[in-house]
């Protein structure tokens, strides 16, 4: 079993729903990341969703698309990822890590030697955000080889055929896009989650995250009661933009956010089981 379906297990043995903050890899300067890694997880963070710095990212919106420049200011490549993974690892071996970004940066590392070099590092899944599964054969090939989890996206269009395909070619879990556009868009619509959740169980026994549109505790308790994990992006590195010139409280400070999602998630579901 891969340390992420293990965590799901664990999560969903407790009663809980997964949480994964996302947070782009150097920003706003390397040194910053492996403690706000850190902080993360102590502050309740079940699973942890690194973004790879790119200078197009595609699905992100101005709020991520900064935190790539930023990054990317410092220099920071796929490599200097896997040393942030790694170096997280010297303190903890239990978080799953996911890498999310863009193809481009491992197809030219090369897939064999990208998914050996993650898993040194202690990488667990890897979600390239422009990679269709009919073109990942190569790559979730060689990712599997060393048993990381390739994850795929689904949106509110995907259709049945769509989704059990897409399922065919995850594992660990699938990321359900809330919505339609880029990250940090719009709000979302919970009732309209809900609906395409029963669609996608129906297809597939893989967990589901959903991402896109939550934003503060509110809005993660709600999707928290339909699904089982509950993706959170541009809200924490806004957090993070509004301290790029005080960084040593960029960890605490992303962390307050993500416990007071935690602690929303939970009554959530304590309140689910008293119903």
């Amino acid at each position: 079993m891969s340390r992420i379906a293990a965590r799901f297990a664990g999560v969903a043995s407790a009663g809980r729903k997964a949480l994964i903050p996302y947070v782009t890899a150097g920003d706003p300067e390397p040194g910053v990341t492996v403690p706000l890694m850190h902080a993360l997880v102590e502050a309740g963070a079940d699973l942890l969703e690194i973004g790879v710095p790119f200078s197009d990212p595609m699905a992100d919106g101005p709020v991520i698309q900064a935190a790539c420049e930023r990054a990317l200011a410092h220099h920071v490549r796929l490599r200097d990822v896997l040393d942030m993974v790694s170096a997280f690892r010297q303190h903890d071996s239990d978080t799953p890590v996911v890498l999310m970004g863009y193809l481009n940066p491992v197809e030219v590392m090369g897939y064999e030697t990208f998914a050996r070099a993650a898993a040194d590092a202690g990488v667990d899944g890897l979600l390239t955000v422009d990679l269709p599964p009919e073109e990942a054969e190569a790559l979730v090939t060689a990712l599997r080889s060393v048993a990381i989890d390739p994850i795929f996206l689904l949106a509110p269009t995907s259709h049945e055929d769509r989704i059990r395909r897409v399922s065919a070619a995850a594992s660990g879990f699938l990321y359900y896009v809330s919505l339609k556009g880029v990250t940090g868009s719009a709000r979302l619509d919970v009732s309209a989650v809900a609906d395409r959740l029963d669609l996608i169980r129906r297809c597939t026994d893989l967990p589901i995250g959903v991402g896109f549109g939550v934003s503060d505790p509110d809005s993660a308790a709600a999707v928290a009661r339909v699904a089982d994990a509950v993706v959170v992006g541009s809200a924490l590195v806004r957090r993070i933009a509004d301290l790029v010139h005080s960084p040593q409280q960029i960890p605490a400070a992303v962390a307050e956010l993500v416990s007071a999602m935690r602690r929303a998630m939970d009554a959530q579901a304590a309140a689910t089981v008293a119903e």
